[in-house]
């Protein structure tokens, strides 16, 4: 965040501490709890966001990859050679968009795996990602289409090079270039957090099943309970 400091602000109070929304707070310790009497392993690495954790378990993973979230940020995870997938939840859990190159591909005109690069130069206002001035959805997705990568376009932009630049871009560009030599380190999803040892197998039962009564008759969760226990099961 101190390299763009509008990154993720609105989420932000004072400082650099991050903006918990009141009613979470209870909910996170019972959350927890229930984890850990079914069973399901949680996992987090200081310093390093949920994104980063789920970027870098994908990284780890030897077979298929189901990423299931409301999170455009991991588009750019999606990867068909592994293959992992994004099980967008953007329209509600009953209606999930399948996420693969060819979605990134067909929903943003680019390369299925440039994703982190489209949004750099793009922006993403629910973010607070600024992108470039004057650079949109089309002029992102053109440029990143002609030189490959954010990489490929910026030694492009740097050797002096006009040709595969939409009208006006490359001076907008040029003017961003600070913001673009830092942009990827705050976009792109870590594959690298240090992660602690742990069993991620899913339990077909819970394993404490008294204290997950408990819990349920404390708050009031058998519905849910219930439903996640039945899926555990199949």
């Amino acid at each position: 965040m101190a390299a763009i400091p509008t990154y993720k602000a609105h989420r932000v109070a004072h400082g650099d501490t991050e903006e918990v929304p009141e009613a979470l707070v209870p909910q996170i310790a019972v959350i927890q709890e229930v984890l850990d009497a079914l069973g399901i392993a949680r996992l987090e690495s200081p310093g390093y966001e949920a994104d980063d954790v789920i970027g870098t378990l994908a990284h780890q993973a030897s077979g298929a990859v189901d990423i299931v979230t409301g999170d455009r940020d991991l588009f750019q995870l999606v990867d068909d050679s592994r293959p992992v997938r994004v099980l967008y939840t953007a329209r509600g859990i009953r209606n999930l968009q399948i996420v693969d190159e060819a979605f990134v591909t067909a929903k943003y005109g680019i390369p299925g795996r440039a994703y982190a690069d489209f949004a750099t130069l793009r922006g993403d206002p629910s973010d607070g990602l600024p992108g470039v001035s004057g650079v949109g959805e089309k002029t992102a997705a053109a440029l990143i289409t002609r030189f490959g990568s954010l990489g490929g376009l910026l030694d492009a932009l740097d050797a002096g090079e006009t040709d595969g630049f939409p009208a006006g871009s490359r001076t907008k560009l040029a003017a961003a270039r600070d913001y673009l030599r830092v942009a990827p380190t705050v976009v792109e999803v870590a594959k690298d957090a240090p992660l602690p040892d742990a069993d991620l197998t899913l339990p077909s039962k819970p394993r404490d099943a008294e204290a997950l009564v408990a819990l349920a008759d404390r708050y009031g969760i058998d519905g849910p309970l219930n439903r996640l226990l039945d899926a555990l099961a199949r």
